[in-house]
């Protein structure tokens, strides 16, 4: 099976040259939604796609590109554990659809704390994040819904709801801790479970997108 990576962004013109230099044997396609970062890409052989403001809108257009069997969808700032690609193709052919586990780009003890949770979490629901890198086979995938907020989670969702199998590979991606470093760990971390909690108690994500700041 082959993979194509999905790398939505937005002003990412300091990361996008060395994120897509760390991925190899895939297609890559980059969905911008100002082209200021598809500006800056080195590699001709990056598939660059223009679309509409929207993160889900970005990940849409960029799986209608993507001629792999199997979709990635990669946060530019996520990177990818060694022999990434093989794990994928090896999870897929038991599974529908999967994830890595959760690591956070940073040695402080707190982040380990983030992680184990957020991997038990992961585990025990068959639902994970977006920081994980999920992926679906390109037959099961059905489409992100126009949400600010909660696209990854509710694509996740629908594929578990349809009977889809799910995968977790025992390997973990290193996603950056900017976030968390910017806003402050406790602040983000209670806010993040908060607006969860919200979400799966049937809130709306365009009723919550006030509380997350940039939203695309």
């Amino acid at each position: 099976m082959t993979v194509s990576v999905i790398i939505p962004v937005f002003n990412e013109q300091n990361t996008i040259n060395s994120t897509v230099s760390r991925l190899k044997d895939c297609e890559i396609i980059v969905s911008d939604c100002n082209g200021r970062t598809l500006d800056v890409i080195s590699n001709e052989k990056v598939v660059k796609v223009i679309t509409l403001k929207g993160r889900g809108i970005q990940m849409n257009k960029g799986a209608e590109a993507a001629t792999g069997d199997i979709l990635l969808f990669l946060h530019c700032d996520t990177k990818l554990p060694e022999k990434w690609h093989e794990s994928v193709v090896k999870c897929l052919e038991t599974a529908d659809y999967g994830a890595f586990l959760l690591g956070i780009d940073s040695k402080r003890p707190v982040f380990r704390i983030i992680e184990f949770f957020s991997n038990i979490r992961c585990r025990l629901t068959k639902i994970p994040y977006g920081d994980q890198a999920i992926f679906i086979k390109k037959q099961c995938f059905n489409g992100y819904k126009k949400y600010p907020l909660f696209e990854d989670f509710r694509l996740m969702q629908d594929a578990k709801r349809a009977g889809f199998k799910f995968g977790l590979i025992n390997k973990k991606v290193h996603t950056s801790a900017r976030r968390w470093e910017k806003e402050g760990v406790l602040f983000t971390t209670l806010r993040n479970w908060y607006m969860t909690l919200r979400y799966l108690s049937g809130t709306h994500p365009d009723n919550m997108k006030s509380h997350y700041g940039d939203t695309r």
